[in-house]
């Protein structure tokens, strides 16, 4: 009876506990969808109305990025961004407000940076990269040149991410709820980039010895080309891996969005557990950090799968959200342009490119 006891009382206890984590949880997502994007780090909204205070310019795309080229947007229909002309022809150079350089162009491509030698006065080069440094070379030949940096990390001087959440209504697809008879998946990983070195692709070998993982792309499952065909895939499974290449402060790619746009709960390898919540609600994601070994990670996708209530408390934050993924790349050449016009007549140079984005 003793021994029964005993039982019986920690099971209530564990449930109790269980209760409160899961009531804590639930009121935690309430008060962030009051709050509304409040507790979450955004980019700066497009405006839209003129600021007539402030002059038009012209911003001067250096190279179309990775040589491929597309047609350029115009920034008044498209986002609402006014005074701004865009071109891509090199002629412009000598009058040109701003000069949009793609790091990976001028440093392992085909392309030369633009000449010091004709440079006008006041002329800001803007220094565009959406790579992670482990990916990005010969910083330290740019140092004095730019003026802004653009990028995914928030103390970018032009800070635009790969995705951000927006309220339900505003300009964002809204998040769909997820019901259980309608993912007859587990779990998901999909990778083109495949190298032993990866720290991703250690972690798939220790994951898949505890649970099985479906892996598409070009190391698993082909699968279109392209994020709709990707998001349509995760719609069947219940967790995906939105594992990065590397790890680096905020590098945090569409891999991530693409599950939220699906509705799978993210499990993410990449930068701090700090990092994701500038941009998700915590109980968002699931962070491999967040447990001692992977043998428990994998425990804990098994406990969600097996109880609705548990896997329902990553995702009722969808209540009341919408997500927008900037379109590569025009949406990045208005918000480039839009930051330039505001920073005419101004003066700043950036002397620590290779310090700041390798920290």
């Amino acid at each position: 009876m003793g021994v029964q006891t005993g039982r019986t009382h920690a099971r209530r206890k564990k449930c109790k506990c269980e209760c409160h984590f899961l009531t804590a949880g639930l009121v935690a997502v309430s008060f962030l969808v009051f709050l509304g994007l409040s507790a979450l780090h955004l980019p700066e909204p497009f405006a839209l109305k003129p600021a007539t205070a402030l002059p038009e310019v012209t911003l001067l795309v250096w190279t179309h990025p990775f040589g491929r080229k597309q047609r350029l947007p115009d920034c008044l229909a498209r986002y609402g961004v006014y005074g701004c002309e865009l071109t891509d022809d090199q002629r412009a150079y000598t009058y040109a407000d701003g000069v949009l350089v793609h790091h990976r162009d001028v440093v392992s491509g085909t392309a030369d940076l633009p000449p010091e030698e004709g440079r006008p006065p006041g002329q800001k080069w803007i220094w565009l990269n959406y790579e992670s440094p482990s990916h990005t070379q010969g910083l330290r030949g740019l140092e004095g040149l730019f003026n802004l940096t653009m990028s995914y990390r928030a103390d970018s001087d032009i800070f635009l991410p790969y995705g951000y959440l927006v309220p339900k209504h505003g300009n964002g697809r809204p998040l769909t709820k997820t019901s259980r008879a309608s993912r007859p998946g587990f779990v998901a990983w999909v990778v083109s980039n495949w190298a032993e070195s990866q720290a991703r692709v250690a972690f798939y070998y220790e994951l898949s010895q505890y649970i099985e993982v479906d892996v598409f792309g070009q190391a698993g499952i082909r699968i279109p080309k392209g994020s709709k065909e990707v998001v349509q895939t995760l719609r069947r499974y219940y967790f995906y891996l939105a594992l990065e290449n590397s790890q680096h402060t905020q590098y945090i790619t569409e891999k991530l969005w693409n599950a939220v746009s699906a509705g799978a709960v993210p499990v993410v390898l990449g930068p701090t557990r700090k990092d994701y919540e500038r941009f998700l609600p915590p109980e968002a994601f699931i962070h491999v950090d967040d447990f001692p070994s992977v043998k428990e990670l994998a425990r804990y996708l098994l406990q969600l799968k097996r109880e609705p209530v548990r896997l329902m408390w990553h995702l009722r934050w969808r209540t009341g959200f919408g997500l927008h993924q900037p379109a590569f790349w025009s949406e990045h050449y208005c918000t480039a342009c839009k930051a330039l016009r505001k920073t005419v007549g101004q003066t700043h140079v950036v002397h620590d490119l290779t310090q700041w984005f390798d920290s």
